[in-house]
């Protein structure tokens, strides 16, 4: 019975870790969009500007 106790302990600790790794992985990834979206497209070069305003069209993302 100890072993079984064990177990469940262990595949619920395991699923914990997993859904706190995936909530960072997501943090993470909104966070770089963020900054490619707003960072990039308020960049003074013209031409990063304009990359980053074309990238925002083709995803259908109002920026003006």
């Amino acid at each position: 019975m100890s072993s079984m106790t064990t177990r469940s302990i262990n595949a619920a600790g395991s699923a914990t870790r997993s859904a706190a790794q995936t909530a960072v992985a997501a943090f993470a990834a909104i966070l770089l969009g963020s900054f490619l979206l707003y960072g990039v497209g308020f960049a003074q070069p013209q031409q990063i500007h304009d990359a980053a305003h074309d990238a925002r069209h083709s995803f259908a993302f109002p920026c003006h």
